[in-house]
This record gives C-alpha cells, structure tokens and sequence, in this order.
C-alpha cells in the first residue's frame, strides 16, 4: 500500500524533460486525435525520432501512455493525465511538493501537497469513468454531452473550482480554492474525517445546523443547490470543534432549473434522516427546507 501512495510522485519525480514534452504534445493533441500518430507527435515535440522512441518506452513502462495495437499512435491514460496537470502546477508555481494519495473515491482521488509557502493543500483529481455513464447521466446533466471521460473529468475540476471559489466568499464551510488545472483542483487540505465514519458526534444538532447553513449560503447567495449530498461528501473536522466541510460540488445545479427543487429537497432530507438514524437527532424537514431557503432563521 505505500509503494501505491508513493507511486504518482516517484513517477513524476523519473520523468526525463523529453517525457514531459511528448506527455504535453498527447494531452495537446487529445481532442484531436484518440490515439495521436507518431508523425505528430514528431512534428510538434521537434525531438529526434530516438529520444521520442526512448520516451514513449518511458512513458509505457510506468503506464502513463498507452500505443494502439495495430498502429504506431499513442495516448495518455489517466495516470498521463495526473502526470501533465503536476507538471503544469509545478511551472507556476502552485505547487512544490507531492505527498501521499489521502483519499480514493469512484469519481476522484486526493493527494497531500505543498505548495512554495509550505502552506500544506489537497489536489483533487477527478477520475471520472468509474462509475457507469448511465449513473452520470442521471446525476450530472452537465455531462450529457461529454463524449469521453477525460473531457467529462476537465469539466468537473472546472465546474467545482468556479463554484467553490464563489462559494467560499460566503461561507466558510467549503475548502478556499487556488488553482484548477486539466482534470485537478487544487484546495485548502481539510484535516477531517468523513461524516459516515463519525460515529460518536458530541454535538450532532451543531453539525446539521452548519450542514444546512452551508447550502443556505449556496441557495440564497450564490443561487445554486449541491445536488448530491451525502455523509460521503462531508468532512468532519474535530480539531476545529466539529466543523462539517462540503468538499464535492461539480454536481451542482442552478435553483431556477427545473429540477432543482427536488434536488434541494432529496440533499435536505437525506441529511435530517442521517442524522436521526445515525445520532438520533429529530428535525423536521420542512423546517431545515425553510430555513436553507431564507425563510426562517432557525431550526
């Protein structure tokens, strides 16, 4: 397990600079081509046709590039992808460093990183793919017209890193954004654990209540509702006296959509059942709905 969580950063880490140029020549020519030709990859990168063999062999060794079976053409796999985004948050500068994976989910994976102030962050890279396009079609309307996983996983990373850094002006329940990045977003790193592994709450009734002020803030200010929350997507952080995080937010969806009411009312009242199934807290539904919507100022 440790070689795996080491595994992106030693892999960027033994990368050559011809590697890195053939990585961004594939990612450049990936909407252009499925698999990109070797005379392409030739043209833009200008390296001889050795140093391009000898780093597509790099390249396929660490799985970071696969080749047609039949055709001398080529393309990223995801682990590329990572590789590319590192690359390009290293040359400006947002990062400096590239810790441990930290968490693993069916759409994303996060890793522990630091930036040049050694200001200690998350990276976020979406992984889309891993759960079946018949799932994403009925969670995620933005996606519809995506025709590839790479695209549809660049514009998650796009859509959280746009609505959390206007989400954070008004609430401090959400991570402050820095950079996004192809399929990454780069975050404050939350030291928390996930709500459905937080047993032993001490004050359940505060966690809900900042819970709903936080999609209060979405709803009322910002115009939005989350979509899909669950006890998966929020981190609880005891250091901090039990302050919940909403940490995934590319799902989310316009409250003047159609739709959108029944979004917010499946987030409101899977939180009021979570709670009262898990810490034994009642709360009216109706009343947590009112209060997300402005309408009331306790609950």
């Amino acid at each position: 397990m440790v070689k795996r969580l080491r595994e992106l950063a030693l892999i960027y880490k033994g990368l050559s600079d011809d590697s890195f140029r053939v990585l961004l020549t594939l990612n450049s020519l990936g909407l252009k081509y499925e698999y990109v030709p070797l005379e392409e990859i030739e043209r833009i990168t200008k390296l001889t046709p050795s140093r391009i063999i000898k780093s597509l062999k790099e390249l396929i060794d660490v799985k970071a590039v696969v080749k047609h079976k039949t055709t001398q053409s080529f393309r990223l796999t995801y682990l590329g992808l990572d590789l590319v985004a590192l690359k390009k948050l290293s040359d400006s500068g947002v990062l400096a460093y590239l810790g441990t994976r930290v968490g693993v989910g069916k759409e994303s994976e996060i890793y522990v990183a630091k930036t040049p102030t050694e200001k200690i962050v998350a990276v976020k890279f979406y992984k889309i793919g891993r759960v079946s396009f018949q799932k994403i079609k009925r969670v995620r309307a933005y996606a519809l017209d995506e025709s590839r996983w790479f695209s549809l996983s660049r514009n998650a990373a796009s859509r959280e890193y746009t609505v959390l850094s206007k989400l954070s002006n008004y609430t401090s329940l959400v991570p402050h954004v820095y950079a996004h990045v192809e399929h990454s977003v780069v975050m404050d790193y939350v030291d928390g654990v996930e709500l459905y592994r937080y047993k032993k709450a001490l004050m359940p009734e505060k966690i809900l209540r900042s819970i709903m002020s936080a999609l209060r803030s979405a709803y009322v200010d910002l115009g939005i509702v989350h979509g899909d929350l669950s006890e998966y997507n929020i981190l609880v952080s005891v250091s901090e006296g039990e302050k919940p995080y909403i940490i995934d937010w590319p799902q989310y969806v316009y409250r003047d959509e159609p739709g959108a009411e029944k979004l917010l009312l499946r987030d409101v009242s899977y939180m009021v059942k979570f709670f009262k199934e898990n810490y034994g807290l009642e709360k009216k539904v109706g009343d947590c709905l009112e209060f997300v919507k402005g309408l009331r100022d306790e609950i």
